[in-house]
C-alpha cells in the first residue's frame, strides 16, 4: 500500500470517527440542562462535523484534478471571504473590549473560548484568501500572459 493510499485510508477512517463523535455528542446533549456544558459539547460536535468535511475536502484534493476558478467565481469567493474577515475582526474587537468588564469566571471562560475561536477563524479566512483562492485561480490576464509568454513576437509580425 502506497503512502497516499495509507493517507486516504486514514482520512476515510477519521471521517467515520468524527461522525460517531457528532452522533454521540448530539445524543448526549439532547436533554442536557446545563447550558455552559451543553454549549461547549455542542461546539465540539460542530467542530467534529467540520473536521469530517475537511477530511473529505482533503481526499478530494488528493484524488481529483484541481480546476482553475473563473474570474467571476474568484470575485464572489473573495468578496465572501473578505466580508467574513471583517465580521470576525469586529467580533474579536467587541469581545476584547467587553472582557475586562466580565467578573463571572465561568462567563469569562466561555468568552475566552469564543474569542479563541474567532481569532482562529480570522486567521483561517486570511489563509483562504491569501493562499487557496488565489493559488487556484487563473484570471483572464493570466491566460493571456501564458498564451503570449512563449510567443517570440507576441503576435507582432516578424517571422
Amino acid at each position: 500500500m502506497s503512502r497516499q493510499d495509507e493517507l486516504l485510508d486514514f482520512m476515510r477512517k477519521q471521517i467515520a470517527i468524527e461522525k460517531k463523535i457528532v452522533n454521540s455528542l448530539n445524543k448526549g446533549i439532547k436533554d442536557m440542562k446545563n447550558p455552559p456544558v451543553k454549549g461547549v459539547l455542542k461546539g465540539i460536535s460542530l467542530d467534529s462535523k467540520k473536521h469530517a468535511e475537511l477530511y473529505s475536502a482533503a481526499i478530494t484534493l488528493l484524488t481529483q484534478a484541481s480546476r482553475a476558478l473563473s474570474q467571476e467565481n474568484l470575485d464572489a469567493q473573495r468578496e465572501l471571504v473578505e466580508k467574513h474577515i471583517k465580521m470576525e475582526m469586529d467580533l474579536i474587537r467587541k469581545i476584547e473590549e467587553i472582557m475586562p468588564c466580565v467578573e463571572n469566571t465561568k462567563t469569562k471562560f466561555l468568552l475566552k473560548i469564543i474569542l479563541s475561536d474567532e481569532k482562529r477563524h480570522h486567521a483561517m479566512l486570511k489563509t483562504v484568501l491569501d493562499i487557496i483562492v488565489r493559488a487556484e485561480t487563473i484570471s483572464e490576464d493570466d491566460l493571456w500572459e501564458l498564451l503570449w509568454e512563449g510567443s517570440p513576437f507576441h503576435g507582432a509580425p516578424g517571422g
